[in-house]
Order: C-alpha cells, then sequence, then structure tokens
C-alpha cells in the first residue's frame, strides 16, 4: 500500500490525514456508506465497490499500525486520566 491509497481511502470515507480516528468511527462510516450506496437498496454498484476497497485498504493498515503503550502514549490517549492523576492529591480539592 502506498500513502496515496490510503490518502485515496480516507477520502472515500470523508476522512482526512489528520483525522485521529477510533476503528469504531471507520466500522461505524462503513457501514453508513454500505447502506445509502448498496446495490440490493437502489444504490449505486460502482461506488458500492469503491467503498468496499477503501475499506479493505483501511483495515489492512490498522492490521499493520503499531500501538505505542507508554506512559506519556496513555496520557496522550487519555487526557481526563492525566488530569485525575496529576490534580488527585490536590489538597484544595474534594
Amino acid at each position: 500500500m502506498t500513502y496515496d491509497e490510503l490518502k485515496t481511502a480516507l477520502a472515500v470515507f470523508g476522512f482526512s490525514g489528520h483525522d485521529r480516528l477510533t476503528m469504531s468511527q471507520i466500522k461505524r462510516r462503513h457501514r453508513e456508506l454500505s447502506r445509502r450506496n448498496h446495490p440490493d437498496l437502489q444504490g449505486d454498484a460502482h461506488a458500492m465497490q469503491e467503498i468496499n476497497s477503501a475499506a479493505a485498504v483501511l483495515l489492512a493498515y490498522l492490521q499493520a499500525y503499531r500501538f505505542a503503550f507508554s506512559e506519556e502514549e496513555f496520557y496522550s490517549q487519555n487526557p481526563d486520566e492525566f488530569l485525575r492523576q496529576q490534580f488527585s492529591k490536590d489538597p484544595w480539592g474534594t
């Protein structure tokens, strides 16, 4: 896969390379697009092929993605937990 293929797949789904997405968001968008374009529901067969191809590219990218499990990455992904941890011992808190 090339980066251009990844960008094209994101564009088909209405996303950009700057978006931070979860697997759930990608799956939800795939479901929405499939419902709208499925040939059995009077949709466009060509568009459905494009959507499925884009989904395959995105899922292949996600399958090969390397996740970081460092403390700093954890807190960047969970800012509420970072704040709770930072201020939980605040003597003025309740």
